[in-house]
């Protein structure tokens, strides 16, 4: 289940087991942030002003898990990103790759494509493209086939998982639905609405980011109801390890709060540069904290360099590093 978007965005949706990443010319933009590493898992392409090179440069940076590599509009287009989708297949055998046919030709070119390992997997665009899956072929087309759906919201995408999926009067055979993404709470969330299994909902009372949020909740809920989710372990999350590196000991709470809540409601003084509450989009204090873990098997979190200074003298931690998220 993908979310492809920035931080803080970008963060919210790793913590709920969700596939981040990116699409091949962006960022995360999470740098600035001193305690956030949000990995990039899936790398989109930019079908508006596709660069092929630019993508195959950009892939073997980040090595991502799942690449779209490209658009097919024409039989030729579609054949260049099979063989791109080779080359990377031979250097990245267990890379999930996709290509995404926008002509009737490409369906055909890309499931047959003579690849190691695994076959490719068809992106069925559903989102924001001009060209709709809809627009040049038909369900059956598609059945029988690896695929991953792109874009629109969970309610329009398991309609067609049902029509790629069950039973029909031809006898297809199903499809094998690997995966699919949606971006679209983010831009919602502007308009002061957020998603539900309900449809739509009124959020002005809200933050743009826990906006966004709650919709990722609804969306991860519409999903594990009809036994989508991935199943327990399997979430990037579970896998791998938290964006956001949590302390053992809250030393950073100077409030005398809780270091992981998600909503602070207010901001001591001595805060008051480090983290701004009216910014709707900006870090929470965790996510700027200096983390630092110790021989003995602590972690701690600190709000400034001075501050770690000050701790790691009075508690004779100097020479004890052995992990740090600066």
């Amino acid at each position: 289940m993908g979310f492809l978007h920035r931080a803080p965005f970008a963060t919210e949706a790793y913590a709920l087991g969700f596939v981040t990443g990116a699409r091949e010319d962006c960022r995360i933009q999470d740098s600035h942030l001193r305690n956030v590493d949000v990995p990039i898992l899936m790398l989109d392409n930019d079908f508006n002003r596709p660069d092929l090179d630019r993508y195959l440069t950009r892939f073997r940076e980040v090595e991502p898990e799942i690449g779209v590599v490209g658009d097919a509009r024409t039989p030729e287009e579609a054949h260049t990103f099979v063989d791109a989708a080779r080359e990377l297949k031979s250097d990245y055998p267990d890379a999930t790759i996709i290509i995404v046919p926008k002509c009737r030709e490409a369906i055909d070119i890309v499931a047959n494509a003579d690849i190691p390992g695994e076959s490719l997997v068809l992106g069925y665009a559903m989102g924001r493209s001009n060209i709709k899956a809809w627009h040049f072929s038909d369900i059956a087309n598609w059945r029988g086939h690896r695929v991953h759906l792109l874009g629109a919201s969970p309610t329009k995408q398991w309609r067609v998982i049902q029509e790629l999926t069950q039973p029909n009067l031809t006898g297809d055979p199903p499809a094998d639905i690997i995966g699919l993404d949606w971006n679209g709470p983010q831009g919602i969330a502007y308009k002061g609405e957020s998603w539900s299994r309900d449809g739509w909902q009124d959020a002005d009372f809200l933050t743009i980011r826990e906006t966004v949020r709650r919709s990722l909740r609804e969306m991860r809920a519409f999903w594990e109801e009809r036994g989508v989710w991935p199943s327990e372990g399997k979430t990037p999350i579970e896998r791998l390890e938290p964006a956001v590196k949590e302390p053992d000991d809250p030393i950073w709470a100077a409030n005398g709060g809780d270091l992981s809540d998600p909503d602070p409601l207010g901001s001591p003084d001595e805060w008051a540069e480090l983290v701004d509450y009216e910014d709707e989009d900006g870090p929470y204090p965790i996510e700027q904290a200096i983390i630092v873990t110790y021989e003995d098997g602590r972690t701690f979190a600190y709000r400034t360099q001075t501050e770690r200074n000050y701790v790691e003298y009075h508690e004779g931690l100097w020479d004890e590093v052995v992990d740090e998220r600066p």
